[in-house]
């Protein structure tokens, strides 16, 4: 019973540190795109660093640590992910202060996925139902609310949720889901409202839930109600005006 509850105490410390959403098409696709066991961990350590400790650009030092790998190694799998576009490296400058950072950008990897499961070339699931799938639909998780598509801050015809997904470079979690429903639904703001907060805090090097909503209180509590509101709020901040 001792070793029982011990191994049940360390499943569950194990568990509370939290867990990373990874994309079930990157595993399903992932040899169709040409990428060793290895390159995919690298993918798969870049979400995780940014889930889970919103670290947005991990040094070559800390994924040497996290894949056991040397250094020539992990820097050749990072320069072909590069070189074919899966990843990128956004350079960010806080508007606030200024400070310049960078960011891996993984939404060249999941839009070569998405022309993968678009052309029906491979399927997104291995039995039942529909073979392929959209990358522009939502499944099941998003069910709590129709998709809806229109030109928004971020250029082009875009579903919000899709939007929320590509800048996070994963997934929406059902809670993350249920938080954008509840500043829809609950809150009332404006769905180019919401995208013009997560491109705020795209812009500030701060993608998470929680800076988003910040920023969404400081603009109700300001009376600001649409986007050229909220433009003119963040121009006036900026400036000190």
């Amino acid at each position: 019973m001792d070793d029982r509850g011990g191994i049940a105490r360390g499943l569950a410390e194990a568990y509370m540190d939290g867990a990373a959403s990874i994309p079930y098409a990157l595993l399903r696709t992932y040899r169709a795109l040409k990428l060793s066991d290895t390159e995919v961990m690298l993918l798969i350590q870049l979400l995780a660093f940014r889930q889970l400790e919103q670290i947005e650009f991990p040094t070559m030092e800390q994924l040497q640590e996290r894949l056991g790998s040397s250094p020539s190694v992990v820097g050749q799998a990072m320069q072909k992910l590069v070189k074919q576009g899966l990843v990128g490296i956004d350079e960010m400058v806080d508007p606030v202060t200024g400070v310049q950072s960078d960011r891996y950008n993984l939404s060249g990897l999941f839009q070569k996925i998405g022309a993968l499961l678009a052309a029906g070339e491979f399927p997104l699931r291995t039995g039942g139902g529909d073979a392929s799938a959209s990358p522009d639909s939502l499944d099941a998780r998003h069910a709590a609310r129709p998709p809806v598509s229109k030109t928004s801050v971020f250029g082009g015809a875009t579903n919000l949720f899709a939007v929320f997904e590509q800048e996070f470079g994963r997934p929406l979690s059902p809670m993350e889901v249920e938080t954008i429903n509840g500043w829809l639904d609950k809150d009332g703001y404006d769905e180019d409202l919401v995208l013009f907060a997560l491109k705020e805090s795209v812009f500030a090097g701060k993608l998470h839930f929680r800076y988003i909503d910040r920023i969404l209180l400081e603009w109700s509590r300001n009376r600001v109600s649409n986007v050229e509101e909220a433009r003119a709020h963040t121009q006036k901040f900026r400036t000190g005006k």
